[in-house]
């Protein structure tokens, strides 16, 4: 028998599980149990909003169980050397071939030897990795939900300007354009509207908006229907408005159907009438989201 294969045999050999080994798989269970309570404790606090100085203590508990798991097993349960196998040439026979593929796979059966504590470690690593999605994860931001069908306009809404008056009749002359909000969300960025007189008497864009355009007042979301950017630019000659972004034109006589750019759909229209004190407020809500299109609603 060679001095390669007496190696191999000896380290093949079955390890006698002494009080001292048992000892030390205890150790490095209760790192990895310590890392994965630290790892549901941190995914805890991520949910709950983060606090930076608990997440670097949650993590270094985390991070040192496993380490010291890992460093205890490899230093303690893993059979050690050193194993010196001497060559007089570069060419290596078939036996002592077979007996280098036997020595590689010592490690993968002495960690078979131990299933609980490989399924530990694994456990506490495959968690860490879970909960780190959740700091990625809330960066995204909070879910739209509804927020990409309604806006703040309800029936009923008043109509006022940027610094909260409410408009009347006499708010804007015939050709006067204002950026206007729901009183209960000025300011709202998917709630801005463009408000335009375009005459002193009640204006029909298309048929079944009668009553939409009292005393010559037409209003239209002012999120453009191709990218979202505010169209506040209102061309009194033409009677149109313009988005500054990528250029896109509505026609507003004809329910700010798009004449040029890149949009693919009217401004939502915000049908509006004058209550019996003279303040604007709106009939209801929009009958349709405002903005570009997304992915449940396409273009």
């Amino acid at each position: 028998m060679t001095q390669i294969e007496h190696e191999n045999q000896a380290l093949n050999s079955e390890v006698p599980v002494s009080e001292g080994h048992r000892g030390v798989e205890t150790f490095v269970a209760l790192s990895f149990v310590l890392s994965v309570l630290a790892t549901l404790a941190l995914g805890v606090t991520f949910v709950l909003g983060g606090q930076p100085q608990v997440e670097g203590v949650l993590l270094f508990v985390i991070l040192g169980g496993i380490g010291m798991g890992m460093v205890a097993w490899g230093k303690y349960l893993v059979p050690q050397g050193p194993y010196v196998q001497e060559r007089e040439t570069l060419k290596s026979e078939l036996l002592e071939r077979q007996a280098f593929l036997e020595s590689l796979e010592r490690g993968q059966r002495q960690l078979g030897r131990r299933p609980f504590l490989t399924k530990l470690m694994g456990g506490a690593i495959g968690l860490f990795g879970l909960v780190n999605l959740f700091p990625f994860l809330r960066s995204l931001g909070p879910q739209p939900k509804k927020a990409l069908y309604s806006t703040a306009w309800t029936k009923g809404s008043l109509v006022v300007s940027p610094s909260g008056t409410p408009v009347t009749v006499d708010t804007l002359e015939i050709g006067g354009a204002l950026t206007v909000f729901p009183s209960n969300d000025v300011g709202g960025a998917m709630s801005q509207t463009m408000l335009i007189r375009v005459a002193d008497s009640d204006w029909t864009t298309k048929p079944g908006r009668e009553t939409w355009g009292p005393n010559g007042y037409l209003a239209y979301s002012k999120v453009c229907t191709h990218a979202g950017c505010p169209v506040g630019l209102y061309q009194e000659l033409t009677q149109q408005l313009l988005c500054p972004c990528h250029q896109s034109l509505f026609d507003v006589l004809s329910g700010a159907n798009p004449v040029f750019g890149p949009a693919p759909r009217p401004l939502p229209q915000l049908p509006i009438y004058f209550d019996s004190s003279g303040q604007l407020r709106a009939q209801a809500p929009y009958d349709q989201p405002v903005g570009p299109g997304f992915w449940e609603r396409g273009a």
